[in-house]
């Protein structure tokens, strides 16, 4: 038994997460979770909420709720869409706990102990009426390019062009929409990357196995033009965590707070410890997880993210961790995804474009979406959502080839044998050939699942429910029937021994059936099939079943059709 760490990249709390979203990090990572489960390995599934920043205040400036009670409240909202889609976090945390303030003031502690925090002074816009320093989303105006009146000061949404606040026409505060603003004077600090260029270089240079995607984007930004620079870790906000040093003031920066993506990449270890308290255990229980000198020496860390959250991953929390000077364990492999597109146009959470995860729990069942998104994941490229292709897909690979094997085998037996599984008859070269190719088969997908291989592992589990209609198709129990009933109930006992296989090796892709399959089955035994003809003799004679309701229901042109209206690129 091995120890796996995982880590999703921690979804933003304003608002209701797409289709794009999920598949990019938080599913895939539970399907690798679920299947190292399912293997008898010891698995952290860690993620959380990532609450600070300037997105987190202004959604609840439009709420009207103070900021806290907003994170809150979408805390609570996400973690019900988490458990609807099956997302099995050992804990789904939250970066403004105190686990996470504390760790982040203690980490940038620790680097300024060793010579990798400086003192920048820098220019910034600041609104007298506000009070306050503005962060460039803060500050709205005319964009010069395009004339769009709402561009923000960091770029325009209308025309993407990035843009410095002082590059907007007319500007004013996004909070009161106060003109009266003025360029002051602020100092903020800088995490030195430069100083650690080498360190982090020599670090991804071992890591040879890493996807190509993950390792090109982490090398240009090493090596591009200038090179690693240098990374503000502060920020004029009221909602965030407090800048000290380690548990002492920080001369200079009163009132300031941590620059969210320095604090929400440390929430991994945060939110693990968060998980010791929640369930009452100790502090050695969470650092045996994340200390190399504490017991982490054997774990096995992977990250799961979009392939736009890669440089913080590669560059910024590497260079915290390793210029903390601190025995943190460091990510052994990053899989990273591109992304998924919708119709033909880019989901985007600020602009309500695309599926999100509540309206697709309310149309269709969480395996519906968890098949299709897992077996299009883009992984290579970027994949783009239909909804005919999402048609297909179900109709096809859930409803006609592994629905309708457990709906005819159950409901045939029940028939002519009753709701127990058969007695009689012997298995021959069909059985046999049968499971030669499931062996195979199986072995493939071990190796496709453990390479982290999504699309891969998708089509090869598809394959061996393939190979169950086949046998049924040519064994044709129902006419063996009719003049060899012994053999007829062999053929059907396999078939049943067949469904509570396929809800093992199905579990880390559609959870919620392959459990409707195992209680159809009436059996607990989750056994991973080591041996494929052993696994096929697990339900014996006399064993009871029931016949289940329907698996997956076809999408009908009508629904189709109706989904496409409502779903066509503009949130409600």
């Amino acid at each position: 038994m091995a120890r796996h760490l995982i880590t999703s990249a921690l979804p933003y709390i304003n608002g209701i997460k797409h289709l794009g979203n999920l598949v990019g990090s938080q599913l895939p990572a539970d399907l690798y979770a679920r299947y190292l489960r399912a293997r008898g390995h010891e698995v952290m599934f860690i993620c959380a909420t990532d609450e600070h920043g300037t997105p987190a205040e202004l959604a609840a400036a439009r709420t009207g709720e103070p900021v806290a009670d907003y994170c809150r409240r979408m805390h609570g909202v996400q973690t019900g869409l988490a458990r609807g889609f099956g997302l099995s976090f050992d804990h789904y945390g939250r970066s403004s706990s105190d686990r996470n303030r504390r760790l982040t003031q203690h980490l940038a502690g620790r680097l300024a102990d060793n010579g990798y925090i400086r003192e920048v002074s820098e220019k910034q816009v600041y609104s007298i009426d506000d009070g306050r320093f503005l962060p460039d989303r803060y500050i709205e105006g005319t964009c010069p390019n395009c004339g769009y009146d709402k561009a923000r000061g960091d770029q325009c949404e209308n025309c993407t062009k990035q843009l410095d606040p002082t590059d907007l026409i007319d500007p004013r505060s996004a909070i009161s929409g106060s003109t009266n603003l003025e360029v002051r004077e602020t100092k903020h600090l800088y995490l030195r990357q430069s100083a650690l260029k080498d360190d982090i270089a020599a670090w991804i240079d071992s890591k040879t196995d890493w996807p190509i995607l993950t390792t090109s984007i982490a090398r240009k930004w090493l090596n591009d033009g200038d090179g690693l620079q240098d990374r503000g870790i502060t920020r004029d906000l009221s909602w965030g965590i407090p800048v000290r040093r380690g548990d002492a003031d920080w001369p200079g920066m009163e009132g300031k707070v941590f620059y969210v993506w320095f604090d929400a990449p440390i929430e991994y270890i945060a939110a693990t410890a968060e998980w010791a308290d929640a369930t009452g255990r100790a502090e050695a229980d969470w650092r045996r997880w994340w200390r190399t000198d504490e017991g982490a020496g054997d774990v096995t860390y992977t990250q799961f993210m979009g392939k736009d959250n890669v440089p913080f991953h590669t560059l910024s929390f590497p260079a915290t961790m390793i210029g903390s000077g601190e025995p943190w364990k460091m990510v052994d492999y990053i899989k990273s995804f591109n992304y998924l597109t919708y119709d033909g146009g880019q989901f985007s959470t600020s602009q309500g474009r695309g599926v999100f995860m509540d309206h697709a729990l309310e149309i269709l069942p969480a395996d519906y979406w968890r098949w299709w998104l897992l077996s299009h994941a883009p992984e290579s490229g970027d994949s783009e959502f239909t909804w005919e292709n999402f048609q297909q897909s179900v109709n096809k690979d859930l409803a006609d080839v592994l629905g309708n094997f457990v709906s005819r085998i159950t409901k045939f037996c029940r028939a002519k044998f009753g709701e127990t599984v058969p007695a009689g008859g012997a298995p021959g070269p069909d059985e046999q050939a049968l499971i030669t190719a499931l062996t195979t088969r199986i072995r493939a997908y071990e190796g496709f699942m453990e390479a982290m291989e999504v699309r891969k592992s998708a089509a090869e589990l598809r394959a061996i429910w393939v190979l169950g209609n086949e046998y049924l198709q040519a064994a044709a129990p129902w006419s063996t029937f009719k003049t060899d009933p012994e053999r007829a109930a062999m053929q059907v006992r396999l078939g049943l021994n067949l469904i509570r296989l396929y809800a093992v090796l199905s579990a880390p892709f559609i959870p919620f059936a392959a459990q409707a399959m195992l209680a159809a089955m009436q059996t607990d035994d989750a056994g991973w099939p080591d041996d494929p003809a052993a696994a096929l003799e697990t339900l014996p004679a006399g064993h009871p079943f029931s016949v289940p309701d329907v698996l997956f229901a076809k999408i009908t042109d009508e629904q189709r059709a109706a989904w496409e209206d409502r779903f066509g690129g503009v949130r409600a």
